[in-house]
């Protein structure tokens, strides 16, 4: 299969055209591809001859952006198989193909229908087959071939990252780079010259310049100054066909902005200035400005202000104000118009960011003369003082002289001086002053322990001119007289043990004065000497502002005094010297033996037992449950049928209880025992008397010899046997009450009938170390054995 191409455009292209032409005429106009071929002749063996191969170039170009009325040429398909008798046709197939390629199936010549854009798309890869057109059979095998695309310069370069804004400090070098720029093209790079760029600069001479191949845009002058122009507008140009005749260009802007650097010193616009200030101006205030201007900005700008030198300097003082950078004056003493009219500054201003690159175009600094006026201003009275602070005793009269204030007029006339007391607060009414001479008096009578201090205000004003007025703060110490007797700092709760012993301190007083400390710094105290002498308790002065009470005598009884009152004489050592009386409470308390309270009540003995809170309130509730049980039975008892007979002299229905433990069988004073042996109380028949016997007893009879000789517990045996079998006792159980405490014990007796007529030399101090349940037996038989031994 042949392949032509008529599109050569480059000289190469077109020598290889003109070859290929000629070859093809001589061979029909075709570049043939055949195939092996077998001959077959009668005879003869099968040969194999091996085809002749023509020259293949199986790649088409195609010119972009093809704007003629037909359809552009590509090329040409044939098939070595193709006769000219139109039995062979050509199919394509691929990219393209039928819509942008079209074949003609006779003739193999290939067109293209539409306008193609290689930035688009670069080449179309298509295939080509010849086939039998009466068989459909193919007579090549199918071929792959390129359709290129061939650019043309239709594209113009593009900034894509303008405009450009950019900065460079001004008085740079000559050739300091400032920016790159880039301009693309989308031509094809690598098919002549319509992608390459070349640089030029439009607008922005002779101040900038471009490098033609990259695009470095640098400085083109000496010392730029941004003093003389801030802002410049360069204009880029790209031009692609290397900047030839016919080449597309695009441009860009590039926004330069010069940067300040501090180039330029500060200068005062005059080298002398005047100030006129009023001498009333006030220390502290602002009294004027001044300014040096800087052409440059920002930091470069910041300057300070100082005064160098200047018989004003210790007057006056200048700050910069860093927003406006002006040198603010203020004052620093009062002025006077009278003592000094003018003052002259010499003042200078200085950069604080240097640059030393530029150090050769300073000083960085300018100074300036000021020269400042004083105005005479008519001013109010001056005091002497700033503050007064006077004395008065507390309880003066009133009218009593406190103190002097004393002003004058400060101008030149002297005028005389009028005083007056601004009323502006209660205190203010306290006091009078003389309008001439400004002598102040009191107008109540002052009490120190209730206000200590007064604040007033006086005025002064010129009898010429009532208003300029000026002021002055005047306070008043309020000093102290002694007219307060001293008195118990607080109230005591004085408590003593009931174990206490004599000489032991029970309570450290201490007392308290109203008046000042040199009135009432020291306390003496004592007891009242109009009193007899107190046998319970004495007081001892620890001469240091405290007093001591002490006991006098050992152990003190709750239960015979619980409160004493002992009254204290408390004096103070003013002058001259107050005395008081006052009373102390002291009451009497049981408490532990390392001497903490354990109860100053009596009704609190329960507690000292050891019971809780818990403990009591639990008692208290069995109390309680246990009278509700009494009260049901009371009532019950109530509701039951009374019985027919009511005797009082039914000992069944009395229990008497007698609370004597004895002494035992030996015992014969606490219980006689013959009374169970009375031969008539023990052979007394007793009948039921609300029901009739139905069988009489039957009398028991005893030799009282055998009741004498009889023992005690075979005796009462015999009673509880009796009165099981008798049949005359009511048929319920009923109480047999016999005062038999058995054999004696070897122990011997515990009775206390008379143990108070021995004597005991048992030491009972053990009991206080058995708890508190035997605190109590330990204090009665302590207080016991104490008055043994006293």
């Amino acid at each position: 299969m042949r392949i032509t191409s008529t599109s050569c455009i480059c000289p190469v292209l077109v020598c290889l055209c003109f070859v290929q032409r000629c070859y093809g005429a001589a061979h029909h106009g075709s570049i043939k591809v055949t195939r092996n071929q077998t001959k077959h002749v009668e005879g003869e063996t099968e040969v194999h001859h091996r085809p002749k191969r023509g020259w293949v170039w199986n790649q088409f170009f195609v010119l972009e952006e093809h704007m003629g009325p037909d359809p552009q040429y590509v090329g040409k398909l044939h098939s070595n198989s193709d006769k000219g008798d139109g039995s062979v046709k050509y199919i394509l197939t691929g990219e393209g193909a039928g819509t942008i390629f079209i074949i003609d199936d006779t003739t193999g010549d290939i067109h293209s229908t539409k306008s193609l854009d290689r930035e688009q798309k670069t080449h179309y890869v298509l295939h080509a087959q010849a086939i039998d057109r009466r068989t459909n059979k193919p007579l090549e095998p199918e071929s792959e071939f390129i359709i290129k695309v061939q650019d043309i310069n239709d594209n113009a370069p593009k900034f894509t990252d303008g405009p450009y804004i950019v900065t460079v400090p001004e008085m740079s070098e000559m050739g300091t780079s400032v920016l790159q720029v880039t301009a693309t093209d989308a031509d094809d790079p690598t098919y002549g010259n319509s992608a390459r760029v070349v640089y030029s600069i439009l607008q922005g001479q002779p101040y900038f310049s471009v490098d033609p191949k990259t695009g470095v845009i640098r400085t083109a002058l000496h010392n730029m100054d941004r003093e003389a122009r801030e802002h410049y507008s360069v204009v880029i140009q790209a031009k692609d066909m290397a900047g030839q005749v016919g080449g597309l260009s695009g441009s860009t802007t590039v926004n330069i902005t010069l940067t300040d650097v501090n180039d330029n010193p500060p200068r005062f616009p005059q080298k002398h200035y005047q100030l006129y200030v009023p001498e009333s101006a006030q220390v502290g205030s602002a009294v004027g400005k001044i300014k040096a201007n800087d052409a440059d900005t920002g930091s470069n700008a910041d300057m300070k202000y100082t005064i160098i030198n200047g018989d004003g300097s210790g007057v006056f003082s200048i700050s910069t104000d860093k927003e406006t950078r002006e040198g603010i004056l203020s004052l620093k003493k009062p002025l006077n118009y009278e003592k000094k009219k003018s003052y002259t500054l010499n003042i200078e201003g200085a950069n604080t960011h240097l640059d030393f690159r530029f150090s050769h175009l300073g000083p960085f600094k300018d100074v300036t003369m000021l020269k400042i006026i004083v105005g005479d201003v008519d001013e109010p009275p001056l005091f002497t003082m700033p503050s007064y602070v006077m004395e008065v005793y507390e309880n003066s009269k009133i009218g009593t002289a406190v103190g002097t204030v004393t002003a004058q007029d400060p101008d030149a006339a002297n005028s005389l001086v009028r005083y007056f007391i601004d009323h502006n607060t209660e205190e203010d009414r306290y006091f009078t002053i003389d309008a001439s001479t400004g002598t102040i008096k009191t107008a109540k009578i002052f009490d120190r322990e209730e206000t200590p201090w007064y604040n007033i205000t006086v005025a002064a004003s010129e009898i010429d001119n009532p208003e300029l007025v000026s002021h002055v703060p005047v306070g008043v110490r309020i000093l102290d007289v002694n007219d307060n007797p001293p008195e118990l700092a607080r109230e005591y709760d004085v408590v003593v043990c009931e174990n206490a012993k004599p000489g032991q301190v029970i309570q450290t007083i201490t007392a308290t004065d109203k008046d000042y400390s040199a009135n009432g710094a020291r306390f003496h105290f004592s007891l009242d000497e109009g009193l007899s002498l107190n046998p319970n308790f004495t007081l001892r002065d620890n001469e240091d502002n405290t007093a001591s009470i002490l006991t006098r005598r050992r152990r003190y009884s709750r239960t015979t005094q619980d409160i004493y009152y002992l009254p204290v004489l408390i004096s103070d050592g003013g002058v001259p010297p107050l005395s008081s009386s006052s009373t102390l409470t002291i009451r009497v308390c049981a408490c532990e033996r390392d001497g903490r309270v354990r109860t100053c009540h009596s009704e609190a003995f329960l507690s000292s037992a050891g019971l809780s809170t818990g403990a009591l309130i639990a008692i208290l509730l069995c109390v309680v449950i246990l009278l509700a049980i009494v009260v049901l039975f009371i009532t019950l008892r109530r509701s039951k049928k009374e019985p027919l007979i009511i005797s009082e002299e039914d000992v069944r229905e009395n229990v008497v209880t007698y609370d004597d433990e004895g002494g035992g069988e030996e015992d014969t004073e606490a219980f006689d025992i013959t009374a169970l042996r009375n031969p008539s109380a023990a052979e007394e028949l007793k009948y039921r008397r609300d029901v009739r016997p139905e069988v009489k007893p039957v009398p028991r009879h005893h030799p009282s010899s055998s009741l004498d000789s009889i023992d005690v517990q075979e005796f009462i045996k015999q009673r509880l046997a009796e009165a099981d079998l008798d049949p005359s006792v009511p048929p319920y159980d009923s109480l047999q009450t016999y005062a038999y405490e058995g054999h004696r014990s070897e122990a011997g007796s515990i009775s206390s009938l008379d143990s108070a007529t021995t004597h005991s030399d048992q030491d009972y101090n053990y009991l206080g170390d058995w708890g508190p349940e035997f605190k109590k037996l330990a204090e009665l038989y302590g207080e016991i054995e104490s008055e043994r031994t006293t």
